[in-house]
């Protein structure tokens, strides 16, 4: 049977925490009381912190009894994420929190799948939420007064929660139309590539086409991990340039590593590798002064890869998708990588391309399932996209 978990630190919020769960059981949903304080709860609860605490890799006493509070509130974050993980029966998830429950509670919804609701009242909920919310779909709401005993006006917010998620839950959004899903991603520069490749795809897929501006990266893997897509053109990696050269629109480490998990059909390429965004010039640091830029608009800066970071770039890639043991065809234009990169473009560098090339295709180990081509044109022209298109849809095949 499915269950709403209730979340928060029974501890210094338990009188709220017993409210929310006995006005969504109000309702007549299945509630499941978790606790993810530090010290003794306050209130009866159906998953203690203890049960919680035993989920961190090195045991409770990991989590517990610790006199450091942001150590504890760090371990206890770590133990929920994995025991969250560890539950097949979570129809969505509330938690109430100021600044470490929101931190503890937030750190597990951000590991449950895209669309499973999830709603964090929380102290912290009108400021900048990036940190909590990343790239799931968590819904933060403000909790208005602190959560230090109830009043009128949090019996109020409370209760329009505990309706909120019942709601949500009692009413899962309709199936789709039937279409699996692909993820793409996309950068200005890379713009008529990608929207050739999606044209050609639409009527048998539904294409999400991300912005590869890091969090778009990480929310297409996301989509993939919680098996929500059929396949990834990843056409646009440039967010590994700046994760590598310090740029303002990283990937993290685990670029790609959602294709090794799923072994999803993948088809990738290197567009606008030529280049690491920055913000306004000012912005930029000391090391890259008199390096080759171009001012996308009067917030946004590029900067040019070089010959040697290109090899750095190209061997990244490469370790990393031959950890890969699904279909995956990863395609070389060899006439240009954006916009800006094409003869008499502002970022056209044969050397700099060519060193990337090479490291890309010495660094991805072929087998029978992974290959890397060349082909002599530029990643926007109409038959780089059409070549792409057939990579994708022969190996979805398999």
């Amino acid at each position: 049977m499915k269950r709403i978990y209730v979340v928060g630190t029974a501890d210094t919020k338990g009188e709220e925490l017993a409210f929310l769960a006995d006005a969504i059981a109000a309702t007549g949903a299945a509630v499941t009381r978790v606790d993810v304080g530090t010290r003794a709860a306050a209130v009866p609860v159906d998953v203690t912190a203890e049960e919680v605490a035993d989920h961190h890799p090195q045991g409770r006493n990991a989590v517990l009894g610790i006199d450091d509070r942001g150590r504890s509130v760090a371990a206890m974050a770590a133990a929920f994420t994995r025991f969250v993980q560890s539950r097949s029966d979570i129809s969505a998830m509330i938690g109430i929190g100021g600044g470490g429950g929101t931190s503890i509670v937030t750190s597990g919804m951000r590991a449950l799948p895209l669309g499973l609701p999830k709603i964090m009242v929380s102290t912290l909920a009108s400021g900048d939420t990036a940190p909590y919310v990343d790239v799931s779909d968590i819904v933060m709401m403000p909790s208005v007064t602190d959560m230090a005993g109830l009043n009128r006006l949090s019996r109020v917010v409370l209760h329009n929660a505990a309706q909120a998620i019942s709601g949500m839950a009692a009413n899962p959004a309709p199936a789709s139309d039937g279409k699996p899903s692909l993820g793409l991603t996309m950068f200005g520069v890379t713009t008529p590539c990608v929207t050739a490749i999606a044209d050609e795809l639409r009527a048998s897929y539904d294409c999400m086409v991300f912005h590869a501006t890091g969090t778009g990266g990480r929310t297409m893997e996301k989509l993939a991990d919680s098996r929500l897509l059929a396949g990834l053109l990843d056409m646009t990696t440039t967010e590994v340039c700046d994760l590598l050269f310090g740029g303002v629109l990283p990937a993290t480490e685990d670029r790609f590593g959602a294709v090794a998990r799923t072994k999803l059909p993948y088809v990738g390429s290197v567009g606008a590798l030529d280049m690491v965004n920055f913000w306004a010039p000012p912005t930029i640091p000391e090391r890259y002064r008199g390096r080759l830029f171009y001012e996308h608009n009067s917030n946004v800066t590029l900067m040019r890869t070089t010959p040697a970071e290109c090899r750095a770039i190209g061997a990244w890639i490469g370790e990393r998708l031959s950890r890969c043991e699904g279909p995956l065809h990863f395609l070389i234009p060899e006439k240009g990588v954006s916009a800006l990169d094409i003869e008499g473009g502002a970022f056209f560098d044969p050397e700099a391309d060519a060193a990337l090339f090479d490291a890309v295709e010495r660094s991805i180990r072929p087998n029978a399932t992974r290959h890397v081509t060349r082909l002599p044109l530029h990643i926007n022209d109409p038959e780089f996209a059409r070549a792409a298109t057939a990579a994708f849809l022969d190996i979805a095949k398999k």
